[in-house]
């Protein structure tokens, strides 16, 4: 086939214009400072996947001083020039990529690091952060008032990171969308014990220090990752279901013990493991540390971390969340309800199991507690803003949700509900649009009313 001339230039005009414009699009780029969640717009970040996070932390109580080496595997969504990690407060003394030193500049709790070279769009890498430094706990109105992170104990010291924390003890793209798998090394002094997530690969003593290596090899968002160290009575095993058991207290607390901490893990893992499908990490157990300034627990994966020793309810609280949040987490940190309602509401469905009051009356009792004019309805469950994104009505009125859910569909598309929502988006994230899409593909039925009128309307619903 022949072309006229003016044909054959405007084809090279078009040519033209294509290599250009696929030029643009394959030129190297700065990765993203965060992924733009709206509650924190810097956390995480752009341009890559985490796939595999290698710590080593060595930790002195004495001093209260932390030095890290952190391995990050990953790989590049886009033609990389340059990328960034979070990193709050902890100085940097060397990065390398793949091996090769690297250019490195902080800019508030961002790390940005530039390789020798371009790292290619679908390429592997990893970078590699020499670290040291005093963490410190973070504070303010978010959880509960109380500080949160890396916070020292009496004798060592006690994690948990929920929301925004992780990033003060490991520089990491520290969102929950972007989770990883861990390899976790802790080194302490002689007679300490490190507890961290997954399962016990090695411990040994040499010289003055205790080593542990910890494995988790389930996907894991970053603020569920812990290194708690301290001494600890540890006692393993397996829960009657048959899923391994790894529980450390706290000796100092052994005379406040007013529940089987061991026995009330094994219990919950084996009884949600009925309810909301298999239960889908390695190992459970419970981290109990003294630590009465925390004031709250976190679902840390696979070992719930309790800063004393807690009651039935929370363990149970706790447990619930290896299903609803940690194997699958919170697309955006306003998708919180999918937490916290789905945990509360599983201590009414424990309470139902235990045949102490059944969820309906759980239900009617907190709804009838709290008047109309009750600052409790004005927050808006599905956007609770940042600063409340742990308000009570978060957690009673997305349980409140859950049980008019189960009230308008019936408990047999329920219960169905339950573990189908949990193998769909297993170790994956998921929003609560996802979640009314299957409650209707479930139940059969349209159900944007009862949604709207529970998570994303103020004031008090109509019975």
């Amino acid at each position: 086939m022949a072309f006229s001339r003016s044909a054959r230039l405007g084809a090279v005009a078009t040519a033209a214009l294509s290599f250009l414009a696929v030029a643009a699009s394959s030129a190297p780029v700065h990765g993203a400072p965060g992924i733009g969640d709206p509650y924190f717009p810097e956390l995480g970040n752009g341009g890559f996947d985490a796939r595999h996070y290698d710590l080593d932390v060595a930790y002195d109580p004495g001093t209260g001083r932390l030095d890290g080496r952190t391995t990050l595997t990953a790989h590049a969504t886009e033609n990389l020039s340059s990328f960034d990690l979070d990193l709050q407060k902890l100085q940097v003394t060397r990065v390398e990529v793949d091996g090769r030193a690297a250019r490195f500049t902080r800019a508030g709790d961002e790390l940005r690091v530039t390789p020798r070279g371009t790292l290619r769009k679908n390429r592997s890498f990893t970078v590699t952060v020499t670290y040291g430094g005093i963490p410190l706990p973070l504070s303010g109105p978010i959880v509960f008032g109380s500080q949160y992170g890396w916070m020292k104990t009496d004798d060592g010291v006690f994690v948990a990171c929920e929301p925004n924390a992780a990033s003060t003890w490991f520089p990491s793209s520290d969102h929950p969308s972007d989770k990883a798998t861990y390899d976790i090394r802790i080194k302490a002094p002689k007679g300490l014990t490190g507890v961290s997530n997954g399962r016990l690969v090695s411990t040994y003593d040499k010289g003055g220090s205790t080593y542990t290596h910890w494995r988790e090899n389930r996907p894991m968002a970053t603020y569920l990752a812990t290194a708690t160290i301290g001494k600890f009575d540890v006692r393993t095993g397996r829960t009657p279901g048959g899923i391994p058991e790894y529980v450390a207290i706290d000796p100092k607390l052994k005379d406040s013990n007013k529940v089987d901490v061991y026995a009330v893990t094994a219990a919950a893992t084996d009884y949600w493991s009925q309810v909301f499908g298999p239960y889908p990490f390695e190992e459970t157990g419970a981290i109990v540390d003294d630590m009465p300034q925390a004031g709250f627990s976190l679902e840390v994966q696979s070992k719930p971390a309790y800063s004393a020793v807690r009651n039935e309810t929370t363990i149970v609280h706790e447990l619930a969340h290896q299903w609803f949040g940690d194997s699958v987490s919170v697309e955006r940190w306003k998708d919180i309800w999918l937490n916290e309602g789905f945990a509360t509401y599983a201590q009414w469905l424990w309470a139902e199991h235990k045949g102490t009051r059944s969820a309906h009356d759980a239900f009617r009792a907190a709804y009838d507690s709290l008047g109309a004019d009750d600052s409790f309805w004005q927050v808006k469950v599905a956007d609770p803003q940042r600063d409340t994104m742990f308000a009570d009505a978060v957690y009673e009125r997305g349980a409140m949700t859950l049980q008019a859910l189960r009230e308008r569909i019936g408990d047999k598309a329920f219960f169905k509900l339950l573990p189908a929502w949990t193998s769909l988006h297993r170790y994956g994230n998921a929003n609560t649009a996802d979640f009314v899409r299957l409650a209707e593909k479930v139940s059969g039925q349209h159900l944007d009313d009862l949604f709207q009128k529970w998570l994303h309307t103020t004031g008090k619903p109509a019975l």
